[in-house]
């Protein structure tokens, strides 16, 4: 009997420390990550180049967790530069956000970070460089927090076969390279795209007087995006199949769109898409033919697979230029019709009559919100019509019922009201300047404005107004906020809104992050991002960051994105002498170097160095001071030894630029001696894709006419006529 006893305390003990594991275990269930940050040779093109990648992987691997458990990710920089990864949507410490400086401190080369913190979330998110350019090289993955099982919210699409489809885009290009162009005014990724809308082709289409009236208005040729991406990626590869449904199934496709500045059309071929969530939240389901992903949102579709045959979901970029394809089912491939090119010169139209002079918009009383109203409708062929002879059996009109996605449909699941409190409103209008690359919020860049400061318990209410061409997802970082659709109580939560051209668009959220710390606001196509477009919120009286000792410090890190300077040069040789510019400018300053040499009948040297700064909102006018050196040898004019004669000058001058209607550059100075030079100039008109035109005139009576052919981004073929130096052809160099 004792025997007995003893053994039954001895099973009753051991069960007890079974069960109290088993608890703590549950309890506290961590899953570890190890990520190695590095590089690798990719080929996506033919052509082998540089990515920056995770664990050897493009994109890096898929991070899946269950709401309730502790991440544990421990980084490994063996890259030769700095870097850091932002877990995009996630609630968690302010210090592990992983913005670099502002909330992170960077990840130096060879050293290894821990990020940890708790999944208090469900839902469909992903992680992506937060430095430099990283993101366009590569560094982006998927992260997936599935419902746990005794979630109350769990609907029947929670328990659907699922596949998680990352979208991307990818450039050959180093896309610091591309920044820096970008800043310069390039029509190279026009010229990629065929989108350089040339007058020649104005001419043929019969809109000349369109194009007239558009370059009246000081626009640039009409684009809905800004480069031009050679491969356009799904999990890495510009095609994906997932063979094994079969008809009657249905499947859960968790897409997130990753690239730097794409948008993506999705559509397909097996019927409605269902959406059941967007940006990690559920909605209630609504069925759509077709919708837009903006850079960084990510929806959660619920799609049918009718028979036994293979269906094409279609990922097709904004701008149409190429696709990426998702194949559900196998059998009989059934592909999703593609989307035609767009008619540019209707929607240069439909510009023209909402852009003033002066370069502000005119809405004409519209008004516009949460994507109800696409304007570019103007340039989408099966929407507005083909033109005559230019529909193929590819191709197709929309149907009257046709349903396209916008952010008025989507209605929460649960009431997402926000907890009583006083509430701030603030207001920003997205501007930019296209001529320069630069964006901004109320016409200031990050650097330039002030650390927003909000308090514990108010509800932020932000207006947003689009006073650009170009749309921008603005991303909120370590909150969702709500978005006023019309859907009251169930208003939608998100992290990224889409906001289209002219739209104004209402969003809020409670400041409740009991840890406090800087959050950033921000439009998240990278180029846009890095050119300025965002602000930083901040709690008051934060406890400080173990990750930024010095704040102030961290924060002239954070300006120096959009205050770094791009340099470029152009330069010409022909058979009558050289022409070309050395110039280095930010978001206000210029810095620029001009050389003209002759060495055919009036030998000459002048360069002339300038600083400026652009004043105005559109950046259209530059007041300057400099010097200007000149040198002229007259071979007519000889010495007593019938040497001919130099003539040389220096001289300090102050002056301004102010581009005109049509292009034109008017340059006014004014030398220390009371001299007065005035000159007009218009470089790079386009006639053709490639063709370009230019010309200049002085006052002192000095003019030129130019051609030049572009052959590759930095080199073209030239010629031009100078009356001091007559004809002249070569090469002109652009970088």
């Amino acid at each position: 009997m004792d025997k007995y006893f003893k053994n039954k305390y001895l099973w009753t003990f051991l069960v007890f420390l079974l069960l109290q594991s088993k608890g703590q275990s549950q309890a506290q269930n961590i899953i570890r990550y190890d990520l190695y940050v590095g590089e690798k040779m990719v080929n996506f093109t033919g052509k082998n180049v540089t990515a920056m990648v995770i664990n050897n992987q493009l994109p890096a691997p898929t991070l899946t967790f269950t709401e309730g458990d502790i991440a544990e990710i421990y980084v490994h920089n063996t890259l030769r530069e700095e870097t850091m990864l932002h877990w995009h949507g996630l609630l968690l410490p302010n210090r592990y956000d992983g913005v670099p400086y502002l909330t992170t401190a960077p990840i130096q080369p060879g050293e290894t970070k821990l990020f940890t913190f708790a999944l208090i979330q469900s839902g469909t998110y992903w992680y992506h460089s937060h430095t430099g350019m990283q993101e366009q090289k590569g560094m982006y993955g998927a992260l997936v927090v599935h419902k746990k099982q005794d979630d109350p919210t769990i609907r029947s699409q929670d328990k659907l076969p699922e596949y998680v489809l990352l979208l991307s885009d990818w450039t050959n290009e180093d896309p610091k390279q591309i920044h820096r162009s970008l800043h310069h005014a390039t029509d190279w990724y026009a010229i990629k795209k065929g989108a350089t809308q040339n007058y020649g082709e104005a001419l043929r289409k019969g809109h000349l007087k369109t194009k007239l009236v558009n370059e009246w208005k000081r626009m640039l040729a009409m684009d809905v995006s800004d480069v031009y991406y050679e491969r356009f990626l799904a999990n890495g590869q510009p095609e994906q199949n997932v063979p094994q449904f079969k008809a009657g199934d249905q499947v859960r496709v968790r897409i997130i769109n990753g690239s730097a500045s794409t948008y993506f059309w999705l559509e397909y071929a097996g019927g409605k898409m269902t959406v059941v969530a967007s940006d990690g939240k559920d909605v209630e389901p609504v069925g759509v033919d077709r919708m837009i992903i903006a850079v960084a949102e990510t929806y959660d579709i619920v799609l049918n697979i009718p028979e036994n045959k293979r269906y094409e979901l279609k990922a097709t970029s904004e701008d149409r230029t190429n696709f990426v394809s998702l194949f559900l089912g196998n059998g009989e491939t059934i592909q999703q019709p593609a989307l035609p090119k767009l008619k540019y010169f209707e929607g240069m139209k439909m510009m023209n009559s909402m852009m003033r002079l002066d370069g502000s918009m005119d809405d004409m009383g519209m008004n516009m919100s949460l994507q109800q109203m696409d304007m570019n409708t103007v340039m989408y062929p099966e929407v507005s019509g083909y033109e005559e002879g230019k529909q193929d059996s590819s191709h197709y009109l929309i149907p009257d019922d046709f349903i396209v996605l916008n952010y008025a449909m989507l209605r929460s699941t649960t009431e997402t009201t926000l907890p009583a409190g006083p509430i701030r409103t603030l207001r920003f209008e997205l501007t930019g300047n296209m001529n320069r690359y630069v964006w901004t919020l109320n016409n200031r860049t990050v650097s330039e404005s002030d650390v927003i400061e909000i308090k514990q318990g108010e509800n932020i209410r932000i207006e947003l107004y689009n006073g650009s061409m170009m749309r921008h997802p603005m991303h909120l970082h370590g909150h969702f906020f709500r978005v006023i659709n019309g859907q009251k109580a169930y208003a939608p939560l998100k992290n990224v809104i889409d906001i289209m051209p002219m739209e104004t668009n209402i969003i809020e959220f409670a400041a409740n992050d009991k840890n406090g710390g800087d959050w950033f606001f921000h439009c998240h196509i990278l180029y846009h991002m890095m050119a300025g477009m965002g602000r930083i919120f901040r709690y008051e009286n934060s406890p400080p960051n173990p990750e930024a000792p010095d704040p102030q410090k961290a924060l002239r890190k954070v300006y120096r994105d959009d205050r770094q300077f791009h340099g470029m040069i152009h330069a010409g040789l022909q058979t009558n002498g050289s022409e070309g510019m050395l110039g280095l400018g930010n978001t206000r300053w210029t810095f620029g170097m001009h050389w003209h040499v002759g060495w055919r009948n009036h030998q000459k040297v002048e360069v002339e160095t300038h600083v400026g700064r652009f004043i105005d909102r559109n950046q259209f006018l530059i007041p300057y001071v400099g010097i200007d050196f000149r040198s002229r040898t007259h071979a007519s004019e000889k010495d007593w030894l019938g040497q001919s004669l130099t003539h040389e000058k220096t001289r300090m001058v102050a002056g301004f630029r102010y581009v005109l209607p049509l292009f034109l550059e008017l340059d006014a100075r004014m030398d220390h001696t009371g001299r007065v030079r005035m000159k007009l100039s218009r470089e790079d008109l386009a006639f053709s894709n490639r063709g370009r035109l230019g010309m200049s005139i002085t006052s002192e009576r000095e003019y030129q006419l130019g051609v030049h052919y572009i052959l590759t981004k930095k080199l073209a073929l030239s010629a031009s006529y100078h009356n001091e130096m007559g004809w002249g052809a070569g090469l002109a160099f652009t970088y």
